[in-house]
């Protein structure tokens, strides 16, 4: 877990959800409490679904969120928070409660991924972090869950450690990047903390640092014969570089049972990795892998692997850790009721931009499975509580476009968040981080092919219930007709 009780991070927050904190606790709002859901609205590269990631984070910060004396004192000194506000903070305990999908889940635009109900005050200064942790790591989980699938089971090493903004988005990213597919990463701080195992070869310096590529190579060798990957194209790979490798896998590793790998990183991938494997299945080596690097992405991925190209795995850095393609996963954080004296009132934001209409009130997201397929067939959003019985057939509807239905039977539902804290304590026991990207995969492979198409994936069903759907129109009425 990333652990927040190394650093006070509870004011990084957007200054208006202070403003409004004290807002609320000036107004007599101290005690009212609000749900909101944090979800997004469009899935990174126009693909066909995202995965969710950054729950870990979001529970270490609110297991640690307090406001010292600094803090306070800077308050004091900008002005304009009330002496009862100020107070408030410096006792602040977070006495909400949380649900979330679980990390590694399919998640989908408009449903709710994290709920948070609790006092305003205090579910208003979460927003900025949720959303922080929830965006950068469900965007580089899913990118990374792009490459991956377009490597069609090669390995993908994640190799952005230089290439991230940031530390922490080169800590977390390469954390994103193992939940979303990649086993292995350059990040020796991220192998530490997350037990993500690290992976490297040598830079062109190490080469360069000798007096001739092949002694490079012997020195390397003789340090790690069992894990000995070259990096053929300092110089030239195919005159060179190959033929040097070659040189010492003879002199060093053949007698002692070890295999040799070589990597390239520049050039025409697809021309030198078909030549290099033929030098090296000529020299005997046919259980050498071959590792690509240089910008790649999964288009890139997927071009190579067209062209017939000899590749055993692939290294991706930078537009794998930037998410370089479509590098903003744009979730959002919206009121949906607000509770007092134990009743719910729903709450609607509208706008002229259809998509940025939320939809009103408590919820629950439901996953609709196939019993014959085992695949998921649609995800159902209600009003929390409401009762669907799974034996009997359920119409479901797009919100947008009533006409277009569909007619669901033989199949099981399957509830989409769990909860997280309870009256502000944990009741989460968090998985580690092998099991999260085994449920990963789960996930993915729970959804048919059409969706996970790269170009112009099926678009997968997220409909209300019909109750949900007449609340959210009956809201919109209400509003224009005032």
């Amino acid at each position: 877990m990333y652990d927040y009780s190394e650093r006070n991070l509870s004011m990084l927050s957007d200054f208006y959800e202070f403003t409004m904190a004290n807002g609320y606790y000036q107004s007599g709002l101290k005690d009212t409490w609000g749900i909101y859901d944090a979800f997004f609205r469009t899935v990174p590269d126009n693909g066909g679904f995202a995965i969710f990631c950054g729950l870990d984070e979001v529970i270490s910060y609110i297991n640690n969120l307090h406001f010292n004396d600094d803090d306070i004192e800077f308050f004091k000194n900008i002005g304009g928070f009330s002496d009862g506000f100020l107070e408030y903070l410096k006792n602040f305990k977070f006495e909400g409660d949380v649900w979330a999908m679980p990390e590694g889940s399919v998640m989908f635009p408009y449903e709710p991924v994290i709920t948070v109900k609790a006092p305003l005050i205090q579910a208003q200064i979460l927003e900025t972090m949720v959303l922080l942790c929830m965006n950068h790591q469900s965007l580089i989980a899913t990118k990374t869950n792009r490459i991956v699938r377009a490597s069609e089971g090669r390995a993908v090493m994640e190799f952005g450690a230089r290439r991230a903004q940031g530390a922490d988005a080169s800590i977390l990213g390469a954390r994103a990047a193992f939940v979303g597919g990649a086993p292995v990463t350059s990040n020796t701080l991220s192998s530490q903390k997350y037990g993500v195992p690290p992976s490297g070869t040598m830079a062109h310096s190490w080469v360069q640092s000798f007096d001739s590529e092949l002694e490079s190579f012997r020195a390397y060798a003789k340090l790690y014969p069992n894990n000995c990957t070259l990096l053929v194209d300092t110089y030239d790979v195919l005159k060179q570089g190959i033929p040097n490798a070659i040189k010492v896998f003879d002199e060093f590793l053949k007698d002692k049972g070890y295999v040799g790998n070589i990597r390239i990183d520049s050039g025409d991938i697809a021309y030198l990795s078909k030549a290099a494997r033929k030098m090296l299945d000529d020299a005997g080596y046919t259980d050498s892998k071959i590792v690509i690097s240089n910008s790649l992405d999964e288009y890139k991925i997927q071009s190579l692997i067209k062209q017939g190209a000899q590749i055993d795995s692939f290294g991706v850095g930078e537009r794998l850790i930037t998410a370089k393609s479509d590098p903003v996963f744009g979730g959002v954080y919206k009121l949906a009721a607000i509770e007092k004296d134990g009743n719910i009132t729903p709450k609607i934001k509208i706008s002229e931009n259809v998509e940025k209409i939320t939809t009103p009130g408590f919820k629950e997201v439901y996953r609709i499975y196939d019993r014959n397929t085992g695949k998921a067939e649609a995800d159902y959003i209600t009003i929390r509580g409401e009762e669907i019985d799974s034996d009997k057939p359920l119409v479901i509807f797009d919100p947008n476009f009533t006409w277009k239905m569909k007619r669901l039977e033989n199949y099981e539902l399957r509830k989409m968040q769990v909860k997280i804290f309870d009256k502000g304590k944990q009741v989460y026991n968090t998985p580690d981080l092998k099991q999260i990207n085994d449920y990963c995969k789960g996930e993915v492979k729970s959804l048919w092919d059409e969706v996970k198409r790269f170009d112009d994936p099926h678009n997968y069903y997220v409909d209300l219930s019909h109750k949900l759907w007449d609340l959210k129109q009956q809201l919109i009425l209400d509003i224009k007709s005032r």
